[in-house]
């Protein structure tokens, strides 16, 4: 998908505050509106799928895995046309299409269901608490998404590791974020220890990736902003490496292209459309 000609993105926060960006005055005001709408409409969306779809409890849920992608890109489309938010995938060549792990950038909720429908058989890494939630963690605990209880300290790895080995077994792609909780655009790296744990373990390449969503999707925000939000996948890492080398690759990697991707949609229209071009 291409770049389209989006407003400019609200400027980075500034590394003390604690909410993602914001707009001011009637951009603002607009997005607020637009975002109340979409909120209404998203969730009666999810109610009405997730109750219609019940019934796919009863088959195997790899043959299902078109009914996830159709329910979230259904979110997505909602998104674009009531938002304005609009997509833009890089790196096309690197999406692994069999077993592997991909560790990606963590700025908003967005990409915890934008992985989704571009990984043939993705499952997410997330958080034990969210498959308490109605509907959403039934779903999650049936399309194989790996709960991770992070209180339980060296057990919690331990447990993953063991989940984590299963779904690679089933052909797989691991999405984690290596950071752990929502970043910041522009805020100091904070990766833990958790990716290179997995890489280590299960012995596969680990592809980053990286993405601007915290710029238009903010974090612990109600309000959503129109504009293109680009996810790049980029080369993989190939397994074999010590813990500390791929830690290190991963993180330069990851953080070079999301510095890149961040400027870019805060540049002006034209020079965002030089920058497509080149």
């Amino acid at each position: 998908m291409s770049i389209s000609k989006s407003a400019t993105a609200p400027a980075a926060p500034s590394r003390r505050e604690d909410k993602g960006p914001r707009k001011d005055g009637l951009a603002h005001a607009v997005a607020l509106v637009r975002t109340a709408i979409y909120s209404v409409l998203a969730t009666a969306y999810f109610i009405c799928v997730g109750i219609l779809s019940a019934w796919i409890f009863v088959l195997p849920a790899e043959k299902m895995r078109a009914a996830l992608k159709i329910w979230v890109l259904g979110d997505m489309w909602l998104l674009r046309v009531i938002v304005g938010q609009k997509v833009e995938i890089l790196g096309k060549e690197h999406i692994p299409t069999g077993p592997a792990l991909v560790a990606a950038k963590h700025q908003s909720a967005w990409e915890t269901q934008a992985l989704l429908p571009v990984l043939p058989k993705g499952v997410i890494i997330l958080k034990q608490e969210l498959l308490k939630i109605p509907l959403y963690g039934w779903y999650a605990r049936y399309f194989g998404m790996i709960p991770v209880n992070r209180a339980s300290g060296p057990q919690a790895l331990k447990q993953l590791a063991i989940d984590a080995k299963a779904a690679l077994d089933r052909g797989a792609q691991i999405a984690i974020f290596p950071e752990g909780t929502r970043r910041l655009p522009g805020a100091p790296p904070d990766y833990k220890i958790g990716a290179v744990f997995l890489y280590e373990k299960l012995k596969v390449e680990m592809v980053p990736v990286a993405l601007n969503s915290g710029l238009f999707w903010p974090r612990r925000r109600f309000v959503k902003y129109p504009g293109t939000i680009t996810m790049s996948f980029l080369p993989p890492i190939e397994p074999g490496l010590k813990r500390e080398d791929a830690r290190a690759r991963l993180e330069a990697a990851i953080e070079t292209e999301t510095a890149r991707l961040v400027a870019r949609a805060q540049a002006p229209s034209s020079a965002r459309n030089r920058s497509a071009r080149t």
